[in-house]
C-alpha cells in the first residue's frame, strides 16, 4: 500500500550531504510505489516557539509563517523523514525549531507512525549522532502511535559532496525502499 512520506531537510546548504542522503532514500520511497514529498527548510520563513500554547486550542500555530503549512503536511504524513547535519552532537537549530513549531500536532488525529532521521556529520564516530537520535527520540516520545524506525548516518562527510560513493547513501536508498 502506497504511504504519503514527508522528508524535511533542514540542510542549511543546497547540495548538503544530508539532503544528498535524503535525495537517496526518496528516491528507494518513490521507487517502491509511495509519494515522496520533500520540504528544504532552507527555502522557508518561520521563527521560533513563543511559548503562547494557543495552538493547543487554535489547531494550528497563531504565528503566521511557512511553519503552519509545514505542520499540516506533518499531521498528514504516513512516514516522517527528518534529514541534517549534526551540529555540536546534536540535531539543527533549523530542525530544531521545526519540530517545536510543531507543537499543533500534539494530542491531534495525526497519521504519521514512524519517523526516521537522517544525519552526516564531519567526525566519523559512532557516538557522533547519538545526540541527534536522542533530540528526535524525545520529539517522537510525545506521540504515542508513533515511533523512531531508523537512522542512516554518514560520518566523515563535511564540504558539500563529500558524501558521494558513501555506503550510507545506499543505506538510504534501501531503507526508503523498504517503507
Amino acid at each position: 500500500m502506497s504511504k504519503r512520506i514527508l522528508i524535511i531537510s533542514s540542510s542549511p546548504r543546497k547540495g548538503g550531504n544530508s539532503e544528498t542522503l535524503a535525495a537517496s532514500f526518496a528516491k528507494g520511497a518513490a521507487e517502491a510505489g509511495n509519494h515522496v514529498e520533500t520540504i528544504y527548510l532552507r527555502e522557508k520563513q518561520y521563527g521560533f516557539c513563543k511559548g503562547c500554547l494557543a495552538c493547543l486550542k487554535l489547531g494550528h500555530c497563531a504565528i503566521k509563517d511557512d511553519a503552519v503549512e509545514i505542520a499540516a503536511r506533518m499531521h498528514d504524513a504516513d512516514v516522517l523523514v527528518f534529514a541534517t547535519p549534526v551540529y555540536y552532537y546534536s540535531i539543527s537549530g533549523q530542525l530544531k525549531t521545526m519540530l517545536d513549531r510543531a507543537n499543533p500536532l500534539f494530542g491531534s488525529d495525526y497519521a504519521f507512525t514512524k519517523v526516521y532521521l537522517l544525519a552526516t556529520a564531519a567526525e566519523d564516530e559512532a557516538y557522533t549522532v547519538e545526540g541527534a537520535e536522542k533530540a528526535v527520540q524525545g520529539w517522537v516520545d510525545c506521540f504515542d502511535r508513533c515511533d523512531l524506525a531508523g537512522t542512516v548516518f554518514a560520518g566523515g562527510v563535511n564540504g558539500i559532496g563529500e558524501i558521494t560513493g558513501h555506503p550510507a547513501l545506499e543505506k538510504a536508498y534501501e531503507t526508503g525502499k523498504a517503507i
